[in-house]
């Protein structure tokens, strides 16, 4: 009889471990269908969309040049994947370092936002139609994944990786202005975020030090993983 007890004794942490397994997909694909279905709705409400509806949008396709839509397609185009994997119960291991950029994107998001544009512009114009979800919703569902259920090991060289398409878009950006000029007033302009207001030593500046915020931020949520993995 002891020998019996000692037995499921023993047995019990596997059991925990499988539950535990369990329970962390169940929430991984919840998460995931989440973010992949706010997504879609941040497209529509954006492709429908007219000027004048909400800060930093525009009409139709229009709305892809901004940097907040891109990350938040990029993290549902991610969250995709990694569900199509999930479901078809193969490793997502390698999905580790897209997730990184997806989340460090957004994050950038909504910390411009909710601490810069909001503060200077005011905060309902943010948080209108598909911007209520790429500015706010979006983001904070993916890094609730980061913070809340991701728990595997991260390699560092995967946070400077996550930094390379903030480095990106900042490079098109300014090599866009320079090849066809600041252009006309809103919604005609190609400096639409005003980084150059201040001239291009400051806009530089800017876009570097996000580039290095990108990079920060992604550090965070390695760590925030990595810790949690032990």
């Amino acid at each position: 009889m002891n020998h019996r007890f000692r037995h499921k004794k023993e047995h019990r942490p596997i059991y925990n471990e499988l539950m535990s397994n369990s329970k962390k997909s169940a929430s991984e694909l919840i998460l995931n269908l989440v973010i992949v279905g706010l997504t879609i709705a941040g497209i529509v409400l954006m492709l429908t969309g007219k000027n004048g509806e909400g800060a930093l949008q525009t009409s139709g396709i229009g709305n892809f040049k901004f940097y907040t839509v891109l990350t938040n397609v990029f993290c549902g185009l991610v969250a995709l994947i990694y569900l199509v994997l999930l479901t078809a119960k193969k490793n997502t291991d390698k999905m580790a370092v897209f997730k990184l950029a997806a989340v460090c994107g957004v994050a950038i998001t909504f910390a411009v936002v909710a601490f810069m544009f909001g503060p200077l512009y005011g905060y309902p114009q943010f948080y209108k139609r598909g911007n209520l979800f790429f500015h706010l919703l979006e983001p904070l569902a993916a890094m609730a994944e980061f913070i809340f259920i991701r728990r595997k090991k991260i390699p560092f060289k995967y946070t400077v990786i996550s930094a390379v398409p903030t480095l990106l878009y900042g490079i098109g950006y300014m090599t866009n202005i320079l090849i066809n000029g600041v252009g006309g007033p809103w919604p005609d302009t190609n400096d639409f975020y005003a980084f150059l207001s201040w001239g291009w030593p400051v806009g530089i500046c800017i876009f570097a030090s996000i580039t290095l915020l990108a990079f920060a931020v992604a550090c965070i949520f390695r760590a925030i993983s990595n810790k949690r993995a032990r």
